[in-house]
């Protein structure tokens, strides 16, 4: 199966590509610490129990990716390696990767913007199990870029031990990526995943059989991954495109088209306008398919 070149191993997916809507919410790092940081502040006088946690996490910190690696480091430290090692490797995978920041504040201004019961960044940067799960992907990424294997796996391991979601650190992901719920998520080793693109609970992207080598799917630009829904094989998923609930694909999906089914096949095809990854909508749509 012939496809466009893909970038070099470590790159980032379509970075350079502005978003797929502009949206009325700031997406720059400055905008979005200063009101995660209020936020805590009101949440201080809302939940005085859980003052001591929102203090240490957020308002003792400087900086967002800071704040990051102490959330992180607590949620992923083990006997194994302790919190204060997992968060100074956390911490200097976000201040040397110049991405860091960008990725962070993208992730979470999706959920802000995609989940409808989301009413604050406060939320999903202490309690969501999706945007932990990739932020620290991203650290085991760096890591394995870096030629350090064991750790990164380490870094991949705990993930799936405390998150249920199992992403491989060579994977390569985007931004402004929302993995919803994130339980038993499974991302391959030569997976591409571009920006934009929505994730539900039990997506797997995996390999097909046992060839070695490039073997994942390519998940292009603002693709809707619904619940379920099992990609397999070296084979791309079109631009815009809507995989359905528990849909199992074997082939490629054309951009803008919605596939469902046990494999999949097209049922319908979307507008070029349509962004099924920012409106989560998980019908089938509309139209004869082909």
């Amino acid at each position: 199966m012939h496809h466009a070149p893909l970038p070099a191993a470590g790159a980032t997916m379509a970075l350079v590509q502005p978003p797929l809507r502009v949206t009325s919410r700031s997406t720059g790092e400055s905008e979005v610490w200063a009101a995660l940081r209020a936020e805590a502040e009101a949440a201080l006088i809302e939940e005085p129990l859980y003052a001591g946690i929102i203090q240490a996490t957020i308002l003792d910190q400087r900086s967002l990716a800071q704040a990051l690696a102490y959330r992180l480091a607590h949620r992923l430290g083990d006997g194994d390696l302790a919190r204060l090692s997992m968060r100074d490797l956390c911490l200097s995978a976000f201040e040397t990767d110049p991405q860091a920041g960008a990725h962070a504040v993208r992730d979470l201004v999706a959920i802000r913007e995609r989940d409808p019961t989301c009413r604050r960044y406060l939320d999903p940067f202490l309690f969501y199990k999706g945007l932990a799960a990739l932020e620290a992907y991203r650290v085991g990424h760096w890591l394995w870029h870096r030629g350090r294997a064991t750790l990164a796996l380490h870094v991949q391991s705990r993930i799936s031990e405390v998150f249920g979601c199992d992403i491989h650190p060579a994977a390569r992901i985007g931004s402004g990526v929302f993995i919803d719920h994130a339980t038993g998520v499974v991302i391959g080793e030569t997976t591409v995943i571009a920006d934009d693109v929505s994730i539900l609970q039990s997506v797997t992207l995996g390999g097909n059989g046992k060839e070695s080598g490039d073997r994942h799917p390519k998940i292009e630009r603002g693709v809707l991954l619904s619940v379920g829904a099992k990609v397999l094989g070296n084979i791309r998923v079109g631009a815009g495109a809507k995989v359905a609930a528990a849909a199992v694909v074997l082939q490629d999906v054309p951009p803008h088209t919605t596939v469902a089914g046990v494999p999949a096949r097209v049922v319908s095809r979307l507008p070029v306008d349509e962004e099924p990854a920012l409106s989560m909508d998980q019908s089938f749509g509309y139209g004869d398919g082909i």
